[in-house]
């Protein structure tokens, strides 16, 4: 398993490749939709963001509220297209990284090649061990976004694997070409099975 130290500089991302498995420590800053938003109109309105996004990494989670003894609720990640149309301007800030579920758009991609960035995504049934990397979390902005304020959380070895890469290598397209050739294999044994059958029968 890889290890990378948050923030990080485009030299650190550049060495990850899609598929790698990495565990993350250091500081994350979460922020979802709205906490984009509000952060995307700040720019335009020439204010400062809540915290320096050069060199970052944005954890795209709303935690739940957290039990007595617990330093956060669960925190697993949430589907980041929500974020695709604002996410373009902060990685041109300098943004690194961006840890969520599913696919992103065209543009966010491209954009993750010009500005040598990545996105990772939690390994299946980790969320408990997220939870767990999580030493420190605390609310930093926005706070009238409940679940959806923008938190500085400490970190200790999080895992993850690299979906995009600095090159636009993508894992779940990947997949889904792994997936057709699969299907065409067994399409093409398939029919090779039905000649034999056929020849035999003649």
């Amino acid at each position: 398993m890889i290890e990378l130290k948050t923030p990080c500089t485009s030299e650190d991302i550049e060495k990850l490749k899609c598929g790698d498995v990495v565990k993350i420590s250091g500081v994350l800053y979460t922020g979802r939709d709205q906490a984009h938003k509000r952060m995307v109109a700040a720019l335009k309105e020439g204010k400062e963001l809540p915290f320096d996004v050069c060199g970052q990494a944005i954890y795209y989670v709303g935690p739940a509220p957290n039990k007595p003894g617990e330093i956060i609720g669960s925190a697993g990640p949430t589907t980041s297209y929500r974020m695709d149309v604002y996410t373009p301007e902060l990685l041109d800030l300098g943004l690194k990284g961006m840890i969520g579920k599913g696919a992103r758009n065209q543009e966010v991609i491209d954009s993750i090649i010009k500005n040598k960035a990545i996105y990772l995504g939690a390994i299946g049934g980790a969320a408990a061990l997220i939870s767990k990397s999580i030493t420190k979390s605390e609310i930093i902005a926005y706070e009238d976004l409940g679940a959806e304020a923008i938190r500085k959380m400490e970190i200790k070895d999080m895992p993850l694997i690299v979906i995009i890469d600095t090159e636009g290598n993508n894992l779940y397209k990947q997949g889904q070409d792994q997936y057709l050739k699969t299907v065409i294999k067994e399409w093409n044994r398939n029919e090779k099975m039905k000649k034999l059958r056929y020849e035999s029968d003649l």
